[in-house]
């Protein structure tokens, strides 16, 4: 089981990547038992995504992350996760917290994404967002 963390284009200052791989494991087996996980994390710019994010979903907006299912099989889990480093340094701001924390709750967002939970509803806003804060409380603890 793994995470993997790429960088295109831009510098995501993400520490501690195999201990948040194996965070990324553990959070995602404690909702979604798996045989076998593989997540690439690539962090990019706004441009970069927001192409994604018309090619693929045919959406025209900005965003702070894409969420790619690719897996063939029920007990594996392979994704491919997109974040724009400027939609998490804009959002750091606006929300008033620090860009590590942001960067972590979009990732955590991501992987809670794969293991079922929504946030297009408000009842699914609350619930993603409560899992989120546990992760964060968890991480930095």
């Amino acid at each position: 089981m793994s995470a993997r963390f790429f960088e295109q284009e831009v510098k995501a200052r993400l520490t501690h990547r195999r201990r948040l791989s194996q965070f990324l494991d553990q959070l995602i087996q404690s909702r979604r038992p798996l045989r076998k996980i593989s997540l690439n994390y690539i962090f990019c710019s706004d441009d970069a995504l927001h192409n994604i994010n018309l090619q693929f979903l045919q959406h025209d907006t900005l965003t702070d992350i894409i969420t790619f299912d690719l897996s063939d099989r029920n007990d594996e889990l392979q994704a491919e996760i997109y974040i724009s480093i400027d939609r998490v340094a804009e959002n750091a701001e606006q929300f008033n917290t620090s860009y590590e924390r942001e960067l972590h709750r979009v990732i955590f967002h991501g992987a809670l994404h794969l293991c079922g939970l929504r946030d297009k509803k408000p009842a699914e806003q609350k619930a993603m967002r409560q899992a989120e804060d546990a992760a964060l409380e968890a991480w930095f603890a």
